[in-house]
């Protein structure tokens, strides 16, 4: 705590949280980020991070206070308009008392100096955010794990621009979200800065180090590139191959692809899952086995990039809008490449489904199940049903539609279903009623 830390507001709540149902204290009311510019110089061996923040926010409303959310790291200074102001650091929040109020609409900058050890954020899912390998560091914070690295507004529906600059030993790589501006050798160390130019959700910022070979390919119209261990490229190079044709397939069915470029990096860990973040995906080494056997993944993780990234949820309850869209698209590269049509894929998932609990309602499925694996299945059958009604033409022309008009911005589940309803002139409310309402699972129609 700095001299300028109040330790008589210690005991005090702070700003008006998110109102998120599920995570309510989990972002923040009372303004908006509208760009991070992050500087971070990090030592692997230690796991030392010395990190400067600097926040442009956009009060909603004149503020006497207000919170970040922040944690496990120790704040050495804090600036608000470039003067020190009063802050305590209690709990995973970071709260703020400016000398005098921030009138409503004004931009404010906000910089936080902070050093330490960074650990993960424990939750219900695991722990979650900055965390190490045994030579590197793998970033996985969805949903709540990115105040373990720097000081943020936590929510989903807060979208912000981003540049990220990390300094590292040069034996090391540094890959990070957006479009590589520049790479600055020193004596002994580089810096690696990015600039991610599309709004975007703290949850899907990301920093990977470790020690990789770079490589690149395109599809039709998008730069891929890839981090991956020396050892692992060749099966890599097969397994991964098919990703520009995947990009120019989900194009077509989804619109144009989202960002500026797409990423994949592969750590030399094995990991339960692949790591979704923004024009970036983060995939084990257990998922490269010379063989496509993780294809499958590969597409899931693709399709987040629209339906979850461009498109991201207002609030945690609508999460189908992410994990269902992408497990359809999954199906749709199956029937696209050779392998299994969407509708076996979905009678194979009705049948996993069915015989499990029918206590799921997935445009409402709780907090701890939002990432339930019925949520994902059920989710993408839910999508088979409505395309099976819909017809073709029309449900496709529904995705297109649904991408472009909320590109970049945030979607709910009866922002959906509007716009569903107006590319048919029969009624869907007893299909979503059934599919995304009542906990028995329906019956897919033949």
């Amino acid at each position: 705590m700095s001299a300028k830390a109040d330790p008589a507001r210690a005991g005090q709540p702070g700003a008006v949280t998110s109102h998120d149902a599920y995570l309510p204290q989990h972002g923040n009311g009372g303004y908006r980020v509208t760009h991070y510019d992050l500087d971070l110089d990090y030592k692997v061996g230690p796991g030392r991070l010395d990190g400067r923040a600097r926040l442009t926010v956009v009060p909603t409303h004149a503020l006497s206070r207000f919170s970040l959310d922040f944690a496990t790291l120790r704040v050495t200074r804090l600036l608000v308009n470039g003067k020190a102001v009063r802050y305590v650091q209690r709990g995973s929040k970071l709260h703020i008392t400016p000398a005098k109020p921030l009138p409503s609409l004004a931009p404010v900058t906000v910089e936080v100096r902070y050093v330490g050890s960074p650990v993960p954020v424990p939750t219900v899912w695991g722990e979650l955010g900055w965390d190490y390998l045994d030579d590197g560091v793998l970033v996985a914070s969805q949903p709540v794990g990115a105040p373990s690295w720097f000081p943020c507004n936590d929510h989903p529906s807060d979208k912000a621009t981003y540049r990220i600059s990390v300094t590292v030993a040069t034996p090391y790589q540094v890959i990070a979200n957006g479009v590589l501006e520049s790479r600055r050798p020193s004596a002994s160390t580089t810096t690696w800065v990015y600039r991610l130019s599309q709004p975007t959700s703290a949850y899907l910022i990301s920093v990977q180090i470790g020690r990789y070979v770079l490589t690149g390919s395109a599809s039709d119209t998008v730069p891929v590139h890839a981090a991956v261990p020396a050892r692992l490229m060749v099966p890599f190079r097969y397994d991964f191959g098919r990703q520009p044709k995947m990009i120019t397939t989900f194009s077509k069915m989804f619109g144009r692809y989202p960002f500026d470029r797409y990423g994949v990096v592969v750590v030399d860990a094995v990991l339960d899952a692949p790591v979704e973040a923004q024009a970036l995906s983060i995939f084990g080494s257990n998922h490269v086995d010379g063989k496509r056997g993780s294809e499958n993944l590969v597409a899931h993780e693709l399709a987040h990039q629209w339906f979850g990234n461009s498109l991201t949820v207002a609030e945690w309850r609508h999460i189908w809008l992410n994990e269902g869209f992408a497990t359809y698209a999954e199906w749709l590269w199956s029937e696209q490449s050779g392998g299994d049509s969407a509708d076996v894929h979905a009678r194979r998932a009705w049948r996993e489904v069915v015989v499990q609990p029918q206590d799921l309602r997935l445009a409402d499925p709780g907090m701890q199940r939002i990432f339930d694996d019925r949520v994902y299945l059920r989710g993408a059958m839910t999508l088979h049903a409505l395309r099976s009604r819909l017809g073709e033409g029309a449900f496709f022309a529904l995705l297109t539609e649904w991408t472009s008009t909320y590109a970049h911005s945030t979607v709910t589940t009866d922002a959906f279903t509007t716009m569903a309803q107006r590319h048919t002139p029969w009624p869907l409310t007893e299909l979503f009623a059934r599919w995304l309402f009542d906990a028995t699972l329906p019956p897919l129609q033949r």
